[in-house]
């Protein structure tokens, strides 16, 4: 099904018994505020490793996994049957750096998170800018041989866990004043400081906490790229993410569908499984309809990657594929919750976690709303039939 190669099948059933590994230790976590043993979280890491899941976005020559797009998201839709962000082992650096980094940055970044040595944290979103990337208000000047940083970011994912950032902000002064510029800033550095810790609706053990940037210095090799290139490397994450968004919501939607069907299946309602009654059925037929239509968009989206898709058309596509997904997952998630009843409202329950945990699929990485207006821009300046 889906014409996958062997290849493919082979990296899809590997992340499928990883995920298998994993699900057991998801109540646990759940309960211990996302939290695992540290030692078995490094365990979990190093079996991602072994299985060849981990860095499948970053080249070979690297010591990446070379994986073509439809593979990652092979990994990625498996792993995203797991809940509490226990999968998040399987990292997925940033593919875009290696093109853009000098050797300086290859050394000191990109080799040794390919190799898991190192994590990384985007500090991008602010107060009053998030889907929109370009009303940032966090800046950054030249002095001497060094940038000063100054702003405050939210939802600085996996802070608390990661030891380099990614800082993006606007110039000012010189010849690329009012440009984008991205930073790679050691964690920690002077200057750099939690100013709080939000408690958020999923329960993982990755932090999103408010990080203030205030004088922060970091040297001249230390920016990305070159000035005012900022934005061209928040879009090429942004397309990224939103595939992999797309694929764990698939992975979700797969998990969920399978156990709210092995649940009506066994649950006796006046001597009958509720599998039986029409309203039941119609749950269940409607969710598997939609995961099997999301499932061919992404995939399809993911082939035409590979073939090398036009920059715009992927851009467009992409936001398609989270959009569909993200939204697709969300009603699946509701509707599991309904089968199991007073069950789905207990957090041991799996549908209970994913009600939860896939509600943000529809905000970070571009809200679904402002997917639609990717969507509908590049519609009316190429053409649907170029992007359909």
């Amino acid at each position: 099904m889906y014409g996958l190669s062997d290849e493919d099948l082979q990296i899809q059933a590997s992340a499928a018994t990883f995920a298998d590994e994993l699900i057991p230790f998801e109540v646990e976590a759940e309960l211990n505020n996302g939290d695992l043993p540290k030692e078995i979280t490094a365990a979990h890491k190093a079996r991602a490793i072994e299985l060849g899941l981990f860095a499948t976005n970053m080249p070979t020559e690297l010591g990446g996994g070379g994986r073509s797009a439809l593979q990652q998201v092979l990994v990625q839709e498996q792993v995203g049957r797991v809940t509490n962000a226990l999968a998040w082992v399987a990292a997925t650096p940033p593919s875009w750096l290696p093109a853009v980094a000098t050797p300086y940055q290859l050394e000191r970044f990109v080799l040794p998170t390919v190799r898991g040595e190192r994590e990384e944290c985007y500090a991008i979103t602010e107060e009053g800018a998030g889907s929109d990337v370009d009303g940032i208000v966090a800046t950054a000047h030249r002095d001497g041989d060094e940038y000063v940083l100054n702003g405050e970011k939210w939802h600085v994912t996996s802070y608390n866990s990661a030891d380099y950032a990614f800082f993006q902000a606007k110039l000012t002064g010189g010849r690329s004043a009012g440009d984008h510029a991205m930073f790679l800033v050691d964690l920690p550095s002077p200057g750099v400081s939690v100013l709080r810790t939000p408690a958020y609706t999923h329960t993982i053990s990755h932090h999103h906490p408010i990080v203030t940037f205030t004088d922060v210095r970091v040297p001249a090799t230390h920016l990305v790229g070159a000035e005012g290139d900022g934005m061209s490397f928040a879009y090429e994450w942004f397309r990224f993410e939103r595939m992999m968004v797309a694929a764990r919501c698939l992975g979700g939607a797969q998990r969920l569908v399978e156990e709210m069907t092995a649940f009506a299946t066994e649950r006796q309602v006046q001597g009958k499984p509720i599998a039986q009654l029409g309203a039941i059925q119609a749950m269940l037929a409607d969710s598997l309809t939609e995961l099997f239509a999301a499932r061919a968009l992404v995939y399809e989206t993911a082939r035409g990657i590979g073939r090398g898709a036009g920059v715009k058309v992927q851009h467009a596509q992409c936001s398609m594929a989270k959009l569909y997904a993200s939204e697709m997952a969300g009603r699946v998630a509701d509707r599991a919750v309904q089968v199991f009843g007073g069950r789905g409202y207990m957090r041991e329950n799996v549908a209970e976690r994913f009600f939860r945990e896939l509600r943000v699929e529809r905000i970070w990485e571009g809200t679904s709303e402002i997917q639609r207006s990717i969507i509908a821009d590049q519609m009316i300046k190429r053409g649907p039939r170029t992007l359909a």
